[in-house]
Order: structure tokens, then sequence, then C-alpha cells
């Protein structure tokens, strides 16, 4: 059974093989998401870009990043991931809500459509 280790909140949390991760930190009751992204969300369809989490142990453990990921995320550091598009197939430590995850760059709209034509 997998562990994911939530490091700001000190709580680890098991999951099932493949378990979602933005479902397995709403599920024990540790929020994904910052501000007003607490309201402003796309509860978990990969359309927003405000779930992201910093992978700080056991990446290979993880979904490779998807198609969406890599537009949402194309200026952010490869640790970066958006926990609605990410399944945990092995132990995994996370770091919620970093400071420079969400509002800027290409996941905001603007910015993801610039990610799809290549600009910058």
């Amino acid at each position: 059974m997998p562990t994911i280790r939530f490091e700001q909140e000190g709580q680890q949390v098991g999951c099932i093989e493949g378990a979602n991760l933005r479902k397995a930190a709403l599920d024990a009751g540790i929020n994904p998401y910052k501000g007003l992204n607490n309201l402003n969300n796309c509860g978990g369809l990969g359309q927003c870009g405000t779930c992201v989490m910093e992978v700080l142990e056991g990446m290979q453990n993880l979904s490779p990043r998807s198609d969406v990921e890599e537009v949402y995320l194309a200026d952010r550091p490869a640790s970066y991931r958006l926990s609605c598009r990410t399944s945990v197939n092995g132990d995994v430590t996370v770091r919620t809500r970093p400071d420079d995850g969400v509002g800027k760059g290409s996941n905001s709209l603007v910015g993801a459509l610039k990610a799809l034509v290549g600009r910058k």
C-alpha cells in the first residue's frame, strides 16, 4: 500500500495503488488549493491548473506527466504536478500549495494558450 507524506501538514496517508493524488489529499482533509482557488477551481477535471503540488521524494512512483500537465506546468520545475492528473503507485512525499505553483505563467489560461502556440 503506497503512502503519501504531506510535508507541510505533517501527515501520512495510505492509499490504494493508482489512487488519484488530489482525491487522496481531499479524503484525508488536506486542501490542495490556495486562496481564491478554493472557490475557483475545476473540481479535479484538469482544466484550471490550481491543484499544484511539489514532489519532494518518490517522483518515480507517480504516473508520468500528462499532456494537460505539460501545458499548464510548462514554466514550472519537473517536480511540480497537477494533483488531479497524478496517480500514486508507490511512496511519495509532496508539498501542497507551493508558493510559486499557481497564478502566473502557463497555469493561467493566457499562459496555457501561449505554451500551446510556443510563445512565452
